[in-house]
C-alpha cells in the first residue's frame, strides 16, 4: 500500500490550496459519490494535523495521509492522486 502524489497533481495543490512544506493533508472518506472501489463513497481532501496515521507519503515536504480510521476505503490498495486538467480536478486511482 502507497499514496503517489503526481507532480501535476502536486502543482495543483500548491497553486489552488496553497498547501507548502510543512503542511499536512488528509485523505478521509466521504458518503456521496462514489469510486472504483466503492459505490457510494468518495474521497475528501482537508488540511489537517495527523492524529492517527496509518499511511503517509511526504512530497517536497508536504505529508499526504490516512487516518487509521479510513484505512478500510482503500483496502490493501496503493491509491494514486492525479490532476485532470481537461477537467480541472483531481483524481483518484486504486491499484
Amino acid at each position: 500500500m502507497s499514496i503517489t502524489i503526481t507532480p501535476q497533481a502536486l502543482a495543483w495543490f500548491k497553486k489552488d490550496w496553497g498547501f507548502k512544506s510543512g503542511d499536512s493533508i488528509r485523505f478521509f472518506v466521504r458518503y456521496g459519490g462514489g469510486t472504483s472501489l466503492h459505490k457510494s463513497y468518495s474521497m475528501g481532501i482537508s488540511k489537517a494535523e495527523p492524529n492517527e496515521i496509518a499511511l503517509s507519503s511526504t512530497v517536497e515536504g508536504i505529508t499526504f495521509f490516512f487516518e487509521q480510521d479510513d484505512m478500510w476505503f482503500i483496502e490493501d490498495k496503493s491509491m494514486t492522486v492525479d490532476f485532470n486538467e481537461a477537467l480541472e480536478e483531481i483524481t483518484f486511482s486504486f491499484q
